[in-house]
């Protein structure tokens, strides 16, 4: 009954190909959130494929609808003395887009290809938390028992920015109640290193449009007397940033990077993603590190612009422009100015006529544990114990997820430990999943399990 023992179960259970075929089996269900046809198949992802797995691990299971999304509560409480860790994943999975991968490929069938594991959701979030559920049968049956109590949460409306959740923490603030958030999604630094982050960056999308007319006019009978919204509103959108897509509203920005912020991402190096994924050393806030731009600053995008029949352009100017927009943003910006400053910097550079509308009701909210926590360091500990590496620690990740559910609603330590990489193509077809990460996640996730019941837990205990 040892640490070694736990982790080389761990190992075994993806040696022996028992990993491959419970995620081959979970990929196998089409759990698009955002497809509506798809409601049977959330509710069935929770009932007959994960609820069975906990309660074989001893965990009482409870299933959550009263918001309108399946959520799963998975607990097991060992002694109420110890340490109280909720993880979190979530079953659902962006659209199929089954027609764009590569020949042989399918996102509903798992293949195994290049030392890499194909379908949807082996990356995002599927194959993270089966790698955690692995991990804590490795040490149950290693050990006998966990040594603290364990509670999980799987969604299944998280590629719908996680609608219900916020409402559901509030309403079950005491059954959540835990010391600590230890989760799994998102992506690793680069492939090699294990990387933990302790926050997201805040999202949110919004629309900008300009309706001149009811109907388009011919371009040579009309152009150079009626406005061209299109043209009008790739100015206003040029606008908000310079050439290099530095962004020229100052309130969307934070005042300045904290130095315990610098400190730690001073050692994390993004790299090049595979194919044409290639960073850009001149694009982004100058005199900022590659990490900088992507872990401590903002960063805004055109997700689609239309004016016009682009299918069957015609000789006609567009009587309207539309563009959706996207904002990432980073802890000291103020959510709630975001689309008034974007109001206040159209009207000052003589854009009135273009409109504003955020895009659905909701937004995710930038968080980040501060890098000296006590648990990040015991984090970084465990894992370095286990692998050999020296994790890198990003006080946020790049892209955005429900955390402020965690640290601000009910009030948690954050500490996310991603089994993905950067060039996985979440949310793309081709997802893919390295065989490597996923051994060496079920490993790590073992030693960290072991340790949550061995003395050294960080103290500050709640109570359950």
């Amino acid at each position: 009954m040892t640490r070694d023992a736990a982790i080389a179960r761990a190992e075994a259970y993806f040696d022996s190909g028992s990993f491959r075929t419970d995620l081959t089996r979970r990929v196998g269900m089409p759990t698009e959130s955002q497809n509506p046809d798809r409601r049977q198949v959330l509710l069935d992802y929770i009932e007959t494929e994960i609820r069975p797995t906990f309660e074989a691990l001893g965990f009482t299971c409870r299933t959550l609808t009263e918001t309108g999304w399946p959520f799963l509560f998975a607990e097991r409480i060992e002694d109420r003395e110890r340490p109280t860790v909720l993880g979190y994943g979530h079953g659902d999975v962006i659209r199929g887009l089954d027609d764009a991968w590569d020949d042989g490929l399918s996102p509903w069938r798992m293949t195994e290809r290049d030392g890499r594991w194909y379908g949807r959701g082996v990356a995002d979030n599927k194959g993270q938390h089966t790698v955690n559920i692995g991990a804590i049968q490795a040490v149950l049956e290693t050990r006998g028992k966990l040594g603290f109590n364990a509670k999980y949460l799987i969604e299944m409306g998280e590629e719908r920015i996680s609608p219900g959740l916020r409402e559901l923490a509030v309403t079950h603030r005491e059954l959540f109640r835990a010391d600590v958030l230890i989760a799994s999604d998102g992506p690793r630094l680069t492939a090699e290193r294990p990387t933990i982050f302790l926050g997201s960056r805040g999202a949110v999308s919004f629309d900008v449009l300009i309706d001149a007319r009811k109907g388009g006019h011919h371009s040579g009978n009309w152009g150079g007397l009626l406005s061209d919204p299109a043209i009008q509103l790739a100015h206003a959108l040029a606008s908000i940033t310079g050439p290099s897509g530095e962004i020229r509203i100052p309130e969307w920005c934070p005042k300045e990077i904290p130095d315990n912020v610098r400190h730690v991402l001073a050692d994390c190096v993004p790299e090049d993603g595979d194919g044409d994924a290639k960073i850009d050393p001149n694009w982004g806030e100058p005199g900022l590190t590659p990490a900088e731009k992507l872990f401590a600053w903002s960063s805004f995008a055109i997700l689609a612009f239309e004016a016009g029949n682009p299918k069957t352009p015609v000789g006609a100017i567009p009587p309207r422009a539309w563009a959706r927009c996207q904002l990432r943003f980073v802890v000291g910006v103020d959510v709630k100015d975001i689309l008034p400053a974007l109001r206040r910097h159209f009207d000052s550079h003589g854009f009135p006529q273009v409109q504003i509308a955020q895009a659905g009701d909701e937004i995710f909210y930038a968080t980040r544990l501060d890098p000296k926590h006590p648990w990040v360091g015991w984090a970084v500990d465990s894992i370095s114990r286990t692998t050999g590496k020296t994790p890198a620690i990003l006080p946020n990740l790049g892209a955005s997820l429900p955390n402020d559910t965690f640290s601000e609603t009910l009030d948690l330590p954050t500490i996310w430990v991603p089994h993905s990489y950067p060039g996985c193509s979440q949310h793309a077809p081709n997802e893919h999943l390295p065989l490597s990460i996923a051994r060496e996640g079920l490993a790590l996730m073992a030693g960290l399990y072991w340790d949550l019941g061995e003395p050294g837990v960080p103290v500050g205990r709640q109570t359950i």
